[in-house]
C-alpha cells in the first residue's frame, strides 16, 4: 500500500468515527397503538411543548372570570345546549336548557300563505331573556345551563297536562323554572323559583326582555301592518295599544300591566301576569323589509314573592271566545269595531257563526245564511221603512204645491211642510228611522270580516282566501286609490247598489243632489273595498240582492191608493187638532232662526 492510499483509508475511518460519535441516532424502539395516537393529537393540535402551560393558565383565567362576574353561580354556567319540545294537539313549542328560554312556537293548525307550517316565533327573529341583579351585578338566565326534565299529567278535569321542568343548581342553591300547557289550550303557564343562594340576589325582582321581530304570514302585508300593534291591558282594566303608525311608537306605561299582547292580523303572541308587570316599557317600528310585518318589544320587571313568580303566555289565533277565555280583556287582540257597533259582532255575529260553523264548511254559504237570518230579523223595520217612503210619495203633490207657494221662502215652507204632516198623520223620518236602527250591523261587518280568522284561506267561487281580496284581474297598472287588481265581488256589490239606489228613488220623493249622492256612494265605496277581504264584498253584496227582493216582494202586498185613503182619513181626522207644545216651540225655533237671518 503506498502512501496515497493509506492516508485516504485513514481520512475515511476518521469520517466515519466522528458520524458515529455526533450525528448517528440511537437503535429505533418499536412504537405503540396508544404513543402513535398521542403523537397524532399533539400533531394536530400543533402545541409544542413551550405552550401547553399557556393553554392551562389561559383556562384558569377564563374560570377565573367565571367566578369573579357569577360568584357562585359560576358553577350553572357549565354545560351543553339542548333543544327540548313542549306541546299538545294545538301548539309546538321548542325551549332551549340554555336560559331555559322559548327558542320556537308552531302553531299546528295553520299554514302561513306560502302553505308552509306557521311559526308565530323562531330563534332567528325572536328574542327573550331574563336578567336578576346580584351582589356581583346582572346576570342572565341566558348564561346558565339548565337540566330538563319532560312528564305529563291529569288535571282535576281528566286534561292532560304536558309539564317541562328545568333546574340549574350548584353546592348553594336552586333555580327552577317550569313549563306547562293543557291539550286543547294556547295558553302556556310559567313559574320561576330560586332555592337558598342566600346574600347573593340583592332585587325583589326578575327583569324581562322580549324583542320580536312579527313575520308576515299573509300575502297582502299592507292589511297586516293596519292589523299589527302592541296591545297593553293594565291592572285597573284599561285596555291601550301603540296604534298602527308606520312610525316608530315607543311607550313608558306609569301603571302597573296585567298583560301585554303582541298583536297580529289574525294571531297574538302574548304574556299574562298572575298579578302584574310592573315598570313596563314598550315598542314598535315598521321594518323596510317585506319579510317582515313589524319589529315589537317589551320590557319590564316580574316581582317575586319568597323567590317565585308565575306567569303565562298565549300563542294561538284571534279567535274571540278564545282570546275572552284566557283572562280579562284579552279579547281586546281581535278590533271588533266601536263601541256602537262591537255589541253586534260580539254578541250576534259571532255566536251565529260558531252556530253556523257546526252544520256547514262552506264559509261562503254561511255568510249567505247569516244575511238572510239578520235580514228577516230586520224585516219588520224594513216593513215600516217601506211604508213611510210610500206615504211621503203619496203626498208627494201636496209637497210640490208648498214649494210651488213658499219657495222663495225656505223658513215658511218649512213651517208649512210641518202643518201638513201633522194634519196628514205623516212623518218624513218614518223611512229613515227604520233604516238607521239597521246601520249597527252594516258598519259591524266592516270590523267583523277584515278580522275573522274563520275566514282565512277559506275559498267561496273564484275567491281563494275570503280573507283577502279576491284577484280576479291582474292589472299591468295601478290606478290610484283603487289599485293594481279588480276584486270581481267589489264590482258586483257596487252593480247591485246602484240599482238597488235605482229602485229606491222610484219610490221616494228625493230630487236634486240627494237623488245623484245615491249613485256616487257606491262608486266611492267600490274603490275603498277594492282591497279589502272578499267575504266583506260578498257580504255586502248578498246583502243588496236580499234588500232589493224585500222590497220587490213588500210592493207586491201594498196598495198605494189604500195608503192614500189611509192618509185622507187622517186628514180629516186632524183638521182641528191643536198644535203639540213640541211643534209650537219648533215653529217658534224656526221663526226666530228666519228673523235673526233677515237681519
Amino acid at each position: 500500500m503506498d502512501k496515497n492510499q493509506a492516508t485516504g483509508l485513514i481520512l475515511f475511518a476518521a469520517v466515519i468515527l466522528i458520524y458515529s460519535i455526533f450525528f448517528a441516532s440511537g437503535p429505533e424502539v418499536p412504537v405503540t397503538e396508544n404513543e402513535v395516537a398521542v403523537q397524532t393529537v399533539d400533531t394536530a393540535s400543533v402545541a409544542s411543548p413551550e405552550e401547553t402551560p399557556v393553554l392551562a393558565e389561559n383556562d384558569s383565567i377564563v374560570e377565573a372570570g367565571k367566578v369573579a362576574k357569577f360568584g357562585v353561580l359560576a358553577g350553572m354556567t357549565q354545560g351543553s345546549e339542548e333543544l327540548v319540545t313542549l306541546e299538545n294537539d294545538k301548539v309546538f313549542i321548542s325551549i332551549s336548557s340554555k336560559g331555559g328560554l322559548i327558542k320556537e312556537v308552531i302553531l299546528k293548525e295553520y299554514k302561513n300563505w306560502t302553505q308552509e307550517p306557521l311559526k308565530l316565533l323562531d330563534e332567528e327573529s325572536s328574542k327573550m331573556d331574563f336578567s336578576l341583579e346580584t351582589n356581583r351585578g346582572p346576570v342572565y338566565l341566558s348564561d346558565f345551563y339548565f337540566t330538563p326534565n319532560v312528564s305529563t299529567q291529569q288535571n282535576e278535569e281528566g286534561e292532560t297536562v304536558h309539564i317541562l321542568t328545568l333546574s340549574a343548581e350548584t353546592s348553594n342553591g336552586k333555580i327552577t323554572q317550569k313549563y306547562s300547557i293543557t291539550d286543547g289550550s294556547y295558553v302556556v303557564e310559567k313559574s320561576f323559583a330560586i332555592e337558598r343562594f342566600s346574600g347573593v340576589f340583592t332585587s325583589n325582582a326578575v327583569q324581562f326582555s322580549w324583542e320580536d321581530q312579527v313575520r308576515a304570514h299573509e300575502r297582502d302585508l299592507a292589511e297586516s301592518r293596519r292589523k299589527t300593534q302592541v296591545n297593553y291591558y293594565t291592572s285597573a282594566g284599561s285596555y291601550e295599544n301603540l296604534g298602527v303608525s308606520d312610525d316608530a311608537e315607543a311607550e313608558a306605561v306609569a301603571e302597573p300591566v296585567k298583560w301585554i299582547g303582541f298583536s297580529q292580523r289574525f294571531f297574538t303572541a302574548g304574556i299574562i301576569a298572575d298579578k302584574e308587570f310592573q315598570n313596563v316599557n314598550l315598542n314598535q317600528s315598521t321594518p323596510s323589509d317585506s319579510l317582515f310585518v313589524r319589529n315589537m318589544g317589551a320590557n319590564f320587571s316580574l316581582p317575586l314573592e319568597n323567590g317565585t313568580t308565575s306567569f303565562s303566555y298565549y300563542f294561538g289565533p284571534d279567535q274571540y271566545k278564545t282570546l275572552k277565555r284566557v283572562t280579562d280583556g284579552f279579547e281586546k287582540n281581535v278590533d271588533m269595531g266601536y263601541f256602537f257597533v262591537s255589541w253586534v259582532n260580539k254578541y250576534i255575529i259571532v255566536n251565529l257563526f260558531e252556530f253556523l260553523e257546526k252544520f256547514f264548511d262552506n264559509y261562503g254559504v254561511i255568510i249567505i245564511l247569516i244575511v238572510l237570518l239578520i235580514k228577516l230579523a230586520l224585516s219588520p223595520l224594513t216593513y215600516k221603512s217601506y211604508i213611510g217612503m210610500a206615504k211621503m210619495r203619496v203626498i208627494k203633490p201636496e209637497i210640490d204645491e208648498l214649494k210651488e207657494k213658499y219657495g222663495d221662502d225656505p223658513t215658511k215652507m218649512q213651517q208649512e211642510q210641518m202643518k201638513l204632516f201633522s194634519k196628514l198623520g205623516v212623518s218624513p223620518i218614518s223611512g229613515c228611522l227604520p233604516l238607521l236602527l239597521q246601520m249597527p250591523f252594516l258598519f259591524a261587518m266592516f270590523f267583523f270580516f277584515p278580522n275573522a280568522i274563520e275566514l282565512r284561506q277559506e275559498s267561496f267561487l273564484w275567491a281563494k282566501d275570503l280573507s283577502t281580496y279576491d284577484e280576479f284581474i291582474k292589472l299591468p297598472f295601478t290606478i290610484p286609490f283603487y289599485g293594481s287588481h279588480v276584486s270581481l265581488f267589489t264590482l258586483l256589490m257596487t252593480v247591485s247598489q246602484i240599482v238597488y239606489t235605482h229602485f229606491n228613488n222610484q219610490l221616494t220623493t228625493a230630487t236634486g243632489p240627494m237623488k245623484n249622492l245615491g249613485y256616487i256612494m257606491p262608486v266611492m265605496f267600490m274603490f275603498i273595498l277594492n282591497s279589502y277581504p272578499a267575504g266583506l264584498s260578498f257580504y255586502y253584496f248578498v246583502s243588496n240582492v236580499v234588500t232589493f227582493g224585500q222590497q220587490a216582494l213588500i210592493k207586491l202586498f201594498v196598495d198605494d191608493e189604500k195608503i192614500r185613503q189611509k192618509v185622507e182619513e187622517n186628514k180629516v181626522k186632524n183638521a182641528n187638532k191643536k198644535k203639540s207644545k213640541f211643534q209650537q216651540k219648533l215653529e217658534e225655533a224656526m221663526k226666530a232662526a228666519d228673523s235673526n237671518r233677515k237681519k
